[in-house]
């Protein structure tokens, strides 16, 4: 069992996000769902809390309702190991989103993702500052990374 899991506070629609999630990545499933009762503070038999994994990693999501928000000061970065990841998880995540810069983007429930190729910090680590430079340079133009056009950055 981890130590330490994300508990993502959404306004009536966790499970549906949920489902939503467990569809994109591979290796996820809905663990369980807690359903408020006669004290809620949610209507009875409404879904309180549902349990998921994603690609092995626990989350709870908390129907708490609209108290709280998500903010890009949180997010979640993926680690891709090709472009054709990249592409289909930019794409799925994003669709009735918002797309950011560098590789962010914002999904239809407000959470904030950051989709990355894996060899990232090794092209940053290895470059050194001047190649650094032109590979954040380039980075800082796309909104979905293009790792073919970071490797380029990175040699030149």
């Amino acid at each position: 069992m981890q130590k330490i899991t994300p508990f993502l506070w959404f306004d009536g629609n966790a499970e549906e996000a949920a489902k939503f999630y467990v569809s994109i990545f591979d290796n996820s499933r809905i663990l369980g769902v807690s359903r408020y009762g006669e004290r809620g503070p949610g209507p009875k038999g409404s879904v309180m809390v549902v349990r998921f994994e994603l690609d092995g990693q626990a989350f709870c999501g908390l129907n708490g309702g609209p108290h709280f928000t998500f903010s890009p000061a949180i997010s979640f970065a993926v680690s891709c190991k090709t472009q054709q990841e990249i592409d289909r998880l930019w794409e799925q995540l994003s669709a009735d989103g918002e797309p950011g810069q560098c590789g962010w983007l914002k999904d239809k429930f407000g959470v904030s993702w950051q989709i990355v190729p894996a060899e990232l910090p090794d092209l940053l680590e290895d470059a050194g500052p001047d190649k650094t430079d032109s590979l954040m340079s380039e980075v800082l133009e796309m909104k979905k990374l293009d790792l073919a056009r970071m490797r380029r950055a990175a040699q030149a």
